[in-house]
């Protein structure tokens, strides 16, 4: 049952009806000021109001469209020449300036305008504007503590987002980087994805400089260190080009696909060289070849990677990784898919002797390998879950190594301006940054750049700034703090310190290792002879045993015999005893007839 009341109310009631129309302002009422109402005015003392220690702030959100800016540049030419003189012309320039030095107004300009331009020479003979005035003052440290920030983002402009590979930065300063972009999933990738790579400007992350079209997505780029127009870089086909920036977007040349490696340029390195021109590559096909840009045709050199020593491609490993110091411009390390890492000297006599050592490395592929800058004998190796530090005097093992992290670890870097600093990135997005000299056990500084996994990692030559790529082809610039940057009081003599502290403790614990693998040798060998011992024993109660068979046999056959002789006896004795029995009866046995025969 629906119970339904209705409120009514007469129209009556409801007031009068509004009627609204359009018609101009009316002064109903003007009130004037009136001064005798003031002295009804009573100030309130004290006052109490109810305030907030910090002002009111509000807070706003605006998504506002980035803003493309395009650098373009101006070639000035010689101008101020009268319209009928050509400037290209000598005969006419000639000619004309003679006649202006010969006017009165020339000599007099001139001679206005040397008075003042020696009294400026003069100054600046006087005074160094250049002179650094606390070059001998050492600048103490300061207690702030260790930080990074983020300067600049740069993202893939493609819809599609690949990983940013390698990242190289402008010999020149850092005012740009090269970043190379590729997807190395294999066969992942769309059909249409695109190829390019960019040179970015530092100051402006809203469009690249400029664009790089390989006809193979770039794995690896580097710029030239004796000039910086050049870039060279390695394919995803195993191919090898070099760019001019002053010739265009095109590569100016590349390798042979024939004369190429069969697998991805991982790794393309400069060589210190007089020309400038020679470099060298690496890839998993388990090959090193060195190149010259003014004959791409063909490698004039190369090298596998056979732990063997006997240069067979079929036992070779796959490199990921390359380190050449230009102070020491015969050698070079590799590291391997398969975690070893390869010293090599490029001019070994025989193919043979270009492996000088092999180091045990990782459990996984090394993927990052570089010299300590400041001691070239010790050097720092990424792979699997862990960071290590080797030296070149230990082979068995790195003399230093970061803990096991639960995130596979990417690349790594040291740093340019301190020995004891080095950086490594992690597929959990997480920037770490050690220092050993103030903590060995975790780093002294982790940030997380972002959510995707880093995947590259470099440092500009100055220390100051480092740049990271992930896998969604973000490059994240960051900029860190002073007292990761300069060099601290001590800190090399310090460094020098543990380094050769650590190598001794690990020099140790070889020859310890080396001592208990003979003892544990020669235990084995006194096993293996025990063990021949007792299969000689073995032996002998074998021959025992066949020997007791032939003797049981033999006694057996024996037996056989003797059983045979006694039958024989008794079968005579009773041949004999019937033939008495017939002598008795007038018979002579055969035996009697025979013996008459001989008597007679």
């Amino acid at each position: 049952m629906e119970i339904v009341y209705v409120y009514t109310k007469k129209r009556a009631e409801f007031g009068k009806q509004c009627n609204f129309s359009d018609r101009p302002a009316e002064l109903h009422v003007d009130i004037l000021p009136d001064p005798s109402l003031l002295d009804n005015f009573i100030e309130r003392d004290p006052v109490d109001n109810g305030i907030q220690c910090v002002q009111m702030m509000s807070e706003h959100e605006v998504n506002t469209e980035r803003f493309e800016t395009e650098t373009r540049g101006i070639n000035h030419t010689e101008g101020g020449w009268p319209k009928d003189i050509n400037s290209a012309e000598v005969e006419q320039v000639m000619r004309y300036r003679k006649k202006v030095e010969k006017d009165e107004m020339y000599v007099n300009t001139i001679q206005q305008l040397g008075s003042v331009m020696e009294h400026i020479i003069r100054q600046n003979n006087a005074l160094d504007i250049y002179e650094d005035y606390f070059a001998d003052i050492e600048v103490e440290g300061t207690d702030e503590p260790p930080s990074a920030k983020t300067i600049n983002v740069f993202r893939d402009p493609n819809e599609y987002k690949r990983t940013a590979t390698h990242i190289s930065w402008f010999p020149d300063g850092p005012r740009k980087l090269a970043i190379a972009y590729c997807n190395l999933e294999f066969q992942r990738s769309p059909t249409d994805i695109c190829h390019d790579s960019y040179i970015w400007d530092v100051e402006n992350p809203n469009k690249p400089e400029m664009t790089l079209k390989p006809v193979s997505p770039l794995v690896c780029i580097e710029y030239n260190p004796k000039d910086s127009h050049i870039l060279l870089g390695g394919c995803y086909n195993g191919q090898v080009a070099y760019w001019d920036v002053r010739k265009g977007s095109q590569p100016v040349e590349m390798t042979p696909v024939e004369h190429s490696h069969r697998d991805p340029a991982y790794k393309t390195v400069w060589l210190q060289s007089k020309t400038g021109s020679e470099c060298f590559s690496a890839s998993t096909d388990g090959q090193v070849l060195w190149w010259d840009t003014r004959k791409f045709s063909e490698p004039f050199e190369s090298m596998i990677l056979d732990p063997t020593k006997k240069q067979d491609l079929t036992k070779s490993q796959g490199s990921m990784a390359l380190e050449y110091e230009p102070t020491m411009p015969t050698k070079f390390m590799v590291g391997t898919e398969q975690g070893s890492i390869f010293t090599c000297n490029r001019k070994a006599k025989t193919p043979a002797e270009k492996i000088v050592s092999v180091y045990p490395g990782h459990h996984g592929p090394v993927y990052s390998l570089q010299r300590n800058p400041f001691f070239p004998k010790n050097f720092l190796s990424v792979g699997d879950w862990t960071a290590r530090i080797w030296s070149e005097d230990i082979r068995e093992s790195s003399i230093m190594w970061t803990k096991y992290h639960t995130a596979y670890l990417t690349d790594g870097c040291w740093s340019p301006t301190r020995p004891a600093v080095f950086y490594t990135t992690r597929m959990d997005g997480t920037l770490d940054i050690w220092d050993f000299l103030f903590k060995q056990n975790d780093p002294t500084l982790s940030i997380q750049v972002c959510d995707d996994p880093l995947m590259s990692l470099r440092a500009q030559d100055q220390g100051k700034l480092i740049a990271c790529g992930s896998q969604q082809g973000t490059a994240t610039l960051l900029e860190l703090s002073e007292g990761l940057i300069q060099l601290q009081r001590n800190e090399k003599s310090l460094v020098t310190a543990m380094f050769e502290r650590e190598t001794r403790r690990e020099k140790i614990l070889e020859a310890r290792h080396r001592e208990m693998k003979l003892k544990e040798r020669t235990k084995s060998k006194g096993a293996a002879e025990k063990e021949d011992d007792e299969k000689e024993e073995d032996y002998d109660e074998e021959d025992l045993v066949g020997k007791a068979e032939a003797d049981f046999f033999d006694t057996i056959e024996h037996a056989v015999k003797l059983r045979e002789k006694k039958d024989a006896e008794k079968k005579k004795q009773e041949e004999a005893l019937k033939a008495s029995e017939d002598a008795g009866s007038g018979k002579v046995s055969p035996i009697d007839e025979e013996s008459k025969e001989k008597e007679e």
